[in-house]
């Protein structure tokens, strides 16, 4: 009995050599790669988490700097985000809280540059629209009023709608377009007529504009 099961171990040894010569050197860069992957993934998390420990630490900084009004150290944190974590959540929130640093302190040509970056190469599509929302806002404090309406033009998300909206109603009203004016105007009071004490406070504001045309 002893030789028998000798006999089918040296086989099964046998076999096992015959497929190792088959698929050895598969089954070893297969592991290899496999071990690669691991390193190389952990890598990258590495250095993601470090990238945005490194972006928060720039917001914060942009975030300090509009506490203090300081337009140049918003400015100057802000475009350090933009410059080398463009792809993070930070560089936009960052340009726009900058920009609107930029705005508060007269530097419309800043907030205008801080926020076409976010408008147009910015990686979250709502901040997207909230910085297109401003910028208009911004072309229409200078008085570019075709290029303000251009960047509304475009259909946001639901939550900026009525947004959108009024200030379109503000720039067709800055054009002398009273009827195409009252209609943007309308169509924000229709989508704030479901909101909350916010939007009760916004259509009334769009009410009375509406009211001052039609007057």
């Amino acid at each position: 009995m002893m030789a028998v099961y000798d006999l089918e171990e040296q086989e099964q040894i046998s076999e096992l050599k015959a497929w190792w010569a088959q698929y050895g050197t598969l089954v070893t860069t297969i592991a290899m790669i496999a071990a690669l992957a691991s390193v190389g993934w952990q890598g990258w998390q590495w250095y993601q988490n470090r990238n945005a420990g490194e972006a928060g630490a720039l917001y914060f900084a942009v975030q300090q700097a509009a506490e203090q009004q300081d337009a140049q150290k918003a400015r100057d944190a802000a475009g350090r985000l933009i410059g080398e974590y463009s792809g993070t959540a930070y560089a936009q929130l960052g340009a726009l809280l900058s920009a609107g640093v930029q705005f508060s302190g007269g530097d419309l040509d800043n907030a205008r540059a801080q926020l076409e970056w976010a408008a147009d190469k910015g990686k979250d599509p709502a901040l997207r629209d909230l910085a297109r929302l401003r910028l208009a806002a911004v072309l229409l404090q200078k008085g570019e009023l075709d290029a303000a309406l251009a960047r509304l033009q475009a259909a946001p998300t639901a939550t900026y709608a009525a947004r959108y909206a009024d200030l379109r109603g503000d720039v067709l009203a800055a054009q002398g377009k009273a009827a195409e004016a009252r209609a943007a105007y309308q169509a924000a009071i229709e989508a704030l007529a479901s909101g909350g004490d916010q939007a009760t406070t916004l259509r009334e504001v769009v009410r009375v504009k509406l009211e001052s045309l039609e007057g």
